[in-house]
């Protein structure tokens, strides 16, 4: 098993060896009384991402911490109560079924280091989780070709776009709902006294290019859930699964935030053009909660390795960035406004965190450097002004951001983990020493997904006084199972340990009401849920139960996003894909779950 820096040599795991910067280091010191930025303090210098005598950012106390091994992001790591758990804004709750149970993926594996090859062998489950209802909706776009909205009874957009009458199309969902509609009753007549029911099934339904489609997503705004994928964004019903709105883009989807504004709207990516090479260029604002498509632009990819590089999409406040390797626009979520592009210097950032504080991760070029230096820093959303820098040691990678508030970020340098905890100013306040225990989150690339936002990793979460880690289960266990670690902001250290229930594995996604929600995976026999525990630990207590009737359908949502929310959880297929056609269409995409 492999060992997090804690119990290590200086030479990796979780906390590498990270040498101490020059003078006195301050593992852990207190959070300032005030807020984010109450004083820009000047750039910090690294801490110690390997072995001090204390926890320090790159170099491990006594224990090294947990910078030395892949940048396995938690996906859930909320930094407030939400269902989805993403950092800092509260949001439903997502987590992936049974991915403690898949080998380390890319970014992924022991208790902060990890087996980045493995990982596109694997099957990437993201995060998405709603379905489309029927809008067919256009709205200017830059380009003359638009989207438009239009109430229809049609389950959706129609994927050749040849606008035939429908009725072949309603006719093959009717009965698909029905079919569905029926397996749900079916399980639920087989449920045990406590058991949740299965509130409603969907199917991917949708004639997908060859190689499937990454599903975006989903987005819970009040009643309605939403997902995105290929062409199309849709709303359905978190009571029932009935769709409430469709909107057909007029081309491919190609990114998306993890969240959207407060008031409901989100701005995607989407290809600019339908060609095969088409370039993921464009900007779609649309409204979660009506359907309705908003403006639409066009921003300039700089040159050619601009143009291949991935995206990474966030929303703070009313702004919406757009990151890429060398450079981030931001634009005004309500009206489309320019903000800011490149910044002054060599410094640029490349991704940033959704929520209420705007950090991001930045990528410094030097002259004669074999790599860049980057650094973590707090940005005006609205003016592109830098607030405050954390200098990220040489040879050290910004990976995920687990939660922006605490502001925790995880680190990686080739096959080495750490993870970090910032105070609100930017000073360093602790590493997280990993012991002799294997962790293991899932973020994005940890999935066969596309783009590369920096704030969707499960698996992980935190609230102002820990952070809550899986340990890896044993694979070789006839019935594998884990523990949750809290480990202390300011010391970096293990406060307590919590076992899941026999044969079974947790996944922490987010804290709501003082107490640390996770999804409970479904095993043979075993139904799935939610449980939870308050800050002081112990044995976990159930708050949904999953039907052991419904395990075959909960097992086969492996590597997908979970959301929690008003007492229902929903589990969605991060990629779907088939074979064949048939089982592309008919492979399920939700299940919700609730009382």
């Amino acid at each position: 098993m492999t060992q997090p820096p804690g119990q290590q040599p200086p030479q990796g795991g979780f906390g590498a060896p990270y040498d101490p910067p020059p003078g006195p280091v301050q593992p852990s010191s207190p959070p300032p009384p005030s807020g984010y930025g109450s004083v820009p303090p000047p750039v910090q210098a690294a801490g110690p991402y390997g072995a001090p005598v204390q926890p320090g950012p790159y170099s491990t106390p006594a224990q090294p911490g947990p910078y030395g091994a892949q940048q396995p992001g938690p996906y859930d790591a909320p930094t407030q109560p939400g269902p989805y758990g993403y950092p800092g804004q509260p949001q439903p709750g997502y987590g992936y079924p049974q991915q403690l149970q898949q080998p380390p993926q890319p970014g992924g594996g022991g208790f902060f280091r990890g087996r980045r090859g493995a990982v596109i062998a694997a099957v990437l489950a993201v995060v998405l989780l709603a379905g489309g209802g029927i809008w067919f909706v256009t709205s200017g776009g830059d380009d003359g070709s638009k989207p438009t909205a239009k109430a229809s009874t049609d389950p959706g957009p129609d994927p050749t776009g040849d606008g035939g009458d429908g009725k072949a199309k309603d006719q093959d969902q009717d009965q698909g709902t029905h079919d569905l509609r029926a397996e749900a009753d079916a399980l639920n007549a087989k449920r045990k006294p406590g058991e949740a029911k299965v509130l409603w099934l969907q199917e991917g339904g949708v004639d997908l290019p060859r190689n499937g489609s990454d599903v975006y997503g989903p987005w819970i705004v009040g009643d309605t859930i939403v997902k995105a994928m290929f062409h199309t964004v849709s709303g359905y019903s978190v009571t029932d699964g009935s769709q409430k709105w469709s909107l057909r883009m007029p081309s491919d989807l190609c990114a998306a935030p993890s969240q959207p504004t407060a008031d409901g709207k989100i701005v995607l990516g989407i290809k600019t053009g339908t060609a095969d090479d088409a370039v993921c260029s464009s900007l779609q604002m649309v409204d979660l909660t009506t359907g309705k498509a908003g403006w639409r632009k066009t921003y300039k990819r700089q040159d050619i390795w601009d143009s291949f590089s991935d995206v990474s999409m966030a929303i703070n406040g009313d702004t919406v960035t757009v990151g890429r390797t060398s450079r981030t626009d931001a634009f005004r979520v309500s009206d489309g406004k320019v903000l800011f592009g490149e910044l002054p210097g060599n410094c640029q950032p490349f991704g940033f965190a959704s929520g209420p504080v705007a950090i991001a991760a930045t990528s410094c070029q030097t002259a004669a450097d074999d790599h860049k230096e980057q650094q973590v820093q707090r940005i005006d959303p609205v003016t592109g002004k830098v607030q405050w820098t954390y200098k990220v040691k040489k040879g050290w990678q910004v990976a995920q951001f687990y939660s922006v508030s605490p502001l925790v970020v995880s680190l990686k340098q080739e096959d080495k983990w750490a993870i970090l905890v910032l105070n609100e100013n930017g000073t360093y306040r602790s590493q997280l020493i990993g012991g002799t225990d294997d962790y293991v989150t899932k973020c994005g690339e940890d999935l066969l997904v596309s783009g590369k936002n920096l704030d969707n990793c499960l698996g992980v979460a935190a609230d102002d006084q820990a952070v809550y880690l899986a340990t890896k289960p044993d694979p070789a266990d006839l019935h594998p199972t884990n523990k949750v670690v809290a480990f202390d902001l300011n010391t970096g250290r293990a406060k307590w340990k919590a076992a899941a229930p026999a044969g079974q594995t947790l996944m922490p996604m987010r804290v709501e009401g003082g107490r640390l929600l996770m999804y409970v995976a479904a095993e043979k026999n075993k139904g799935g849920g939610i449980a939870s525990l308050p800050p002081t630990g112990g044995t976990p207590q159930m708050v949904l139960r999953h039907p052991v009737a419904a395990t075959t359908v909960e097992r086969g949502f492996f590597d997908s996003r979970v959301a929690y929310l008003n007492g229902r959880c929903f589990l969605v297929h991060a990629r779907i894909s088939g074979i064949d056609d048939k089982e592309e269409k008919s492979m399920k995409s939700i299940v919700g779950f609730g009382s």
